[in-house]
């Protein structure tokens, strides 16, 4: 397989991934309310472990394909794209708020998030304990969740969970809803898997770690619907809820994404391996735009052009000093 396959089976795989994940959602929250269940419900289970599933299919295919860098480097690759690029070329053309309610406190547990996967990674694994902790700690999390859709009903991350139900494009006729489960349930795994074949090929033709892929190509692809929505609120200058999809995806990526791969090696009999570069720099920068972040929303300051600039800048330079430090080959 030459690079320029291997490259295009990535992307295919990434699209196949998206795709899928959406059908998925939107025919699972279609076949909900058919059944009438409540929109809480819905949007604390179906939606918001949904949302996740492309990367939980990916990491759970890496860490079982002998891949384990894909799996966590797309964990953390993702959170550091997330707040540099996905925040950071937005804010170039409309300010992104941060003083939406719940926001602090959403910032402050995705740092949280970040500080517990290093946390888990520090001996080199996440074993299957760990993994079970991780994991607790996402449910825990749907359940705060329930409990402030209750007293605090305007917080975005609430907010966009409970209007999945209400959303447009969703199917009306069984066998419509039956074609895009089927179509999704298939189309995860498949896209999942032409990933970490791509991947894994591409690292050995450039002479890398399939680590190195999981944080750059993987990490973009799988963040693409968080930057969608974050730049078309910025064009409509509906901003200030973008932030919350942002901070939802780092806590899932790290509690739901981190938590299930690391099960689903343990429950193999293995541990989801962390590669020792992780601990020499790539989590230093996820833990530090994670910080950056949390103490900007502090300020309740809104991200401008100029912080946004900042934050772009600062993803490229992390592109490259990975490219410099892993020093890539073409072949």
């Amino acid at each position: 397989m030459s690079l320029t396959l291997a490259l295009a089976l990535i992307l295919i795989g990434i699209v196949v991934l998206l795709f899928g994940g959406d059908l998925l959602i939107r025919g699972a929250v279609a076949l909900a309310g058919r059944w009438k269940l409540p929109s809480l419900l819905v949007g604390l289970t179906i939606v918001a472990f949904g949302t996740s599933a492309p990367e939980l299919v990916v990491s759970i295919d890496a860490a079982l394909s002998g891949a384990p860098g894909l799996a966590v480097g797309n964990i953390v690759g993702s959170n550091i794209a997330n707040v540099l690029f996905v925040l950071g070329v937005p804010a170039l053309f409309g300010a992104i708020g941060t003083s939406s309610p719940g926001v602090k406190r959403n910032a402050l547990i995705a740092l949280i998030a970040s500080g517990a996967l290093i946390y888990a990674g520090r001996d080199g694994a996440i074993d299957l304990i760990e993994g079970a902790v991780l994991f607790a700690c996402i449910v825990a999390f749907i359940g705060y969740l329930g409990l402030l859709s209750r007293r605090k009903p305007d917080d975005p991350m609430v907010a966009e969970l409970l209007e999945a139900e209400t959303a447009p494009g969703l199917p009306k006729s069984s066998a419509t809803i039956a074609l895009m489960l089927i179509v999704g349930i298939i189309a995860l795994p498949g896209g999942a898997h032409m990933i970490v074949l791509g991947g894994s090929r591409a690292a050995e033709l450039l002479g890398v770690s399939d680590t190195v892929i999981g944080l750059t190509v993987l990490a973009l692809g799988t963040s693409l619907p968080e930057f969608a929505t974050v730049l078309v609120a910025a064009f409509r200058r509906q901003a200030d809820l973008a932030i919350g999809n942002v901070l939802g995806s780092n806590v899932f990526n790290v509690f739901a994404v981190g938590g299930g791969a690391a099960l689903a090696a343990g429950a193999a009999g293995t541990e989801l391996t962390v590669a020792a570069s992780f601990m020499d720099f790539d989590f230093w920068v996820m833990l530090g735009a994670s910080t950056l972040l949390f103490l900007w929303i502090l300020t309740s300051r809104p991200i401008g052009r100029v912080m946004g600039g900042l934050l772009f800048l600062g993803y490229g330079a992390y592109i490259a000093a990975l490219a410099y430090m892993n020093q890539i080959q073409l072949p």
